[in-house]
């Protein structure tokens, strides 16, 4: 059996929302979940499978049809988020109408979300639900016999017009059992990071599940509960990049440093065993201290990405974040002086949050100078909290989540808080937030001469090219 796995463009301006600038300048991550999965199928099973990556490769849709064509597949999976969901079903569409036998199966935190309404869009044969790997491989083990579909937990499918939901998948717990990515089906060339000096780059998961209650966040396909991998299993894994030609990482995990004995484990092992290698991790800043900070950079730790969200203790506590400021100047400090570099997060447009709450936000962002900015405008997404409460207000006026879900269309603009500000008005304090920062003479000057080489000098310019240019591509929603 031929099983074609499908990362779809991440066309954000199908549903007019506005991605920060630096999500835009970032450059092209590796497809990690597809790799996840196409690494337990090629050790648990007989399939070939192949991976086709329409974002890094920039296929238009002649060329996606082009492409499955060659490949035949009986099976083809789609990763899907409620951002691609269009694109993804223009794929569906075209993989029916190159071969209607192929199977379409679907999986990620949309269909998880909204299983049946995406299992109703025409050409969808099956939905996995929850953590993949173990679920899409049963799923092909049996996928021509109907009877013992129902056996297999985690799938969605259609009976007729009856929508049939299998028992629940459960959480993988040793995620030590799991193989790595299947990186070798991809062109490791085609990936690269503004924020790393070297090329290629991967991404990389260590843990799954969050054990924090921020108000705006929900990973329901992943639960709440923390799951690491080993740290020599981490480090086993960087090793097998390196010998792909892969020295910088991206790890993806919502918090990284969560169990610090295991942060250090980590750190210990790319020191003993004398890897050469650079990353950038995830964390919240009442997870770390002095010490951690000072290894992590001695093992090669680069950046890390701090979600301070707000620049109010009263928005913080809305957003549930728990933290406060005098503990995040702390950490910033701690951890530039470990030669660390820092990215901060915030949102603006929190419940309640007034114009000089958004201007208080900006100043802390100024003050704490990180030496990149993420800024955006909360968007209440489906199963979290603070889109709850905005039904629940009237704030959100409907359930256009699931609205969307059920009849997907261009030109969908995404929920925001609408208390106190029109979306005009969020964008244009977004506009004045990022230009507030990154136009100050002083962070221009930092910034070139923390550049190490020609070719990351080029990467950056053109990301600076697009943060100062960014305006139309704001305001367009």
């Amino acid at each position: 059996m031929r099983v074609l796995l499908i990362n779809p463009t991440a066309n954000f301006e199908v549903m007019g929302s506005n991605p920060s600038a630096l999500e835009e300048s970032r450059g092209h991550s590796p497809p990690l979940g597809l790799l996840l999965l196409a690494g337990y199928l090629e050790a648990h099973s007989p399939w070939k499978v192949a991976i086709l990556d329409t974002q890094a490769l920039a296929l238009s849709y002649e060329q996606i049809a082009a492409r499955i064509k060659a490949a035949r597949p009986e099976v083809v999976g789609i990763t899907t988020m409620t951002q691609t969901l269009i694109d993804v079903l223009r794929i569906v569409e075209i993989v029916k109408a190159q071969s209607p036998s192929t199977r379409v199966v679907l999986g990620g935190p949309h269909t998880h979300l909204f299983a049946e309404e995406t299992i109703r869009l025409p050409g969808i044969d099956f939905l996995v639900l929850g953590e993949g790997e173990r679920n899409f491989a049963a799923l092909l083990e049996q996928i021509d016999d109907p009877a013992a579909l129902s056996q297999v937990p985690g799938l969605v499918f259609l009976e007729g017009d009856r929508v049939v939901k299998t028992s629940a998948p459960g959480l993988i717990d040793d995620l030590d059992a799991l193989p790595f990515p299947a990186r070798h089906l991809t062109d490791v060339r085609l990936y690269d990071s503004v924020l790393s000096p070297r090329r290629p780059v991967t991404t990389m998961f260590t843990s799954r599940g969050c054990p924090f209650v921020c108000t705006f966040c929900d990973r329901p396909h992943l639960g709440k509960k923390f799951r690491a991998r080993s740290a020599e299993n981490v480090v086993d894994e960087m090793e097998r990049c390196i010998a792909l030609g892969i020295r910088e990482f991206l790890i993806y995990d919502d918090t990284f440093t969560v169990r610090r004995e295991r942060v250090l484990e980590f750190c210990d092992l790319i020191l003993r065993r004398g890897l050469d290698v650079g990353y950038d991790v995830r964390a919240r800043v009442d997870t770390v201290d002095a010490e951690m900070l000072k290894k992590m950079a001695r093992s090669g730790c680069r950046g890390i990405h701090y979600g301070v969200e707000a620049g109010t203790a009263r928005i913080l506590e809305v957003l549930g974040k728990g933290i406060d400021l005098p503990t995040v100047e702390r950490v910033f400090t701690e951890t530039k002086r470990a030669g660390i570099q820092v990215l901060a997060y915030f949102m603006i447009g929190a419940p309640g949050e007034t114009r000089s709450e958004i201007h208080e936000t900006f100043r802390v962002a100024r003050t704490l100078d990180p030496d990149f900015l993420h800024l955006t405008i909360l968007t209440p997404f489906p199963g979290t909290k603070i889109y709850r409460q905005g039904l629940a207000t009237g704030i959100i006026e409907r359930d256009v989540w699931r609205d969307f879900a059920r009849r997907p269309h261009l030109g969908f603009v995404p929920p925001y808080w609408g208390e106190n500000f029109s979306l005009d008005e969020l964008n244009d304090l977004l506009l004045e937030g990022y230009r507030g920062f990154y136009r100050r003479p002083e962070y221009l000057f930092k910034r070139i001469l923390a550049v190490r080489s020609p070719d990351e000098l080029l990467r950056k310019a053109k990301a600076g090219l697009r943060l100062l240019t960014m305006k139309s591509k704001i305001q367009r929603g």
